[in-house]
């Protein structure tokens, strides 16, 4: 039985170092700042507040890419802008950038296009099938204002 409360107690120790961990913190905390931004300039352009915005996927800026680009901002000022592991985390977040702006968007736009197809069904026949979520990526623009978020909350938080 000892054993099985030791295990749990280093369990919880290594989960208590990962989510207090520096570039952890960073790296969720830009995913915030990104999201409540997206709050903020759906606001301003519609005048009120969409708080389901800090889930959703799409529009300006994106989380995502705040995500990625401030963990490989992070990791590249910990451990280097030349070590094998900065050089991995700018991989994965030029990846991850590049579907959010590339195939997501492209599957927006095929969900858009499947909406009018069975709009077009639902007035010629009794058929309503559920909607399909047209916004899933992000324009080039979103993805970098995104980008510049999360390299920018990095190095704030670096200081």
């Amino acid at each position: 039985m000892d054993k099985i409360l030791e295990g749990f107690l280093e369990f919880g120790r290594v989960i208590g170092i990962i989510v207090t961990h520096k570039i952890v913190v960073t790296t969720f905390t830009a995913w915030m700042v990104a999201s409540f931004v997206k709050v903020l300039v759906h606001f301003g352009s519609h005048k009120r507040f969409d708080f389901t915005l800090l889930v959703d996927t799409g529009r300006m800026p994106s989380s995502h890419s705040a995500f990625v680009s401030s963990l490989a901002t992070a990791i590249g000022l910990e451990a280097g802008w030349t070590s094998p592991v900065f050089m991995l985390a700018l991989g994965f977040s030029l990846l991850v950038m590049n579907d959010a702006a590339g195939v997501r968007r492209a599957a927006g736009y095929q969900a858009r296009l499947l909406n009018r197809v069975v709009d077009d069904m639902y007035h010629k026949k009794p058929f309503r099938p559920e909607r399909l979520k047209e916004l899933l990526g992000h324009t080039r623009l979103e993805v970098a204002a995104g980008m510049g978020i999360g390299v920018a909350w990095a190095l704030l938080l670096s200081i």
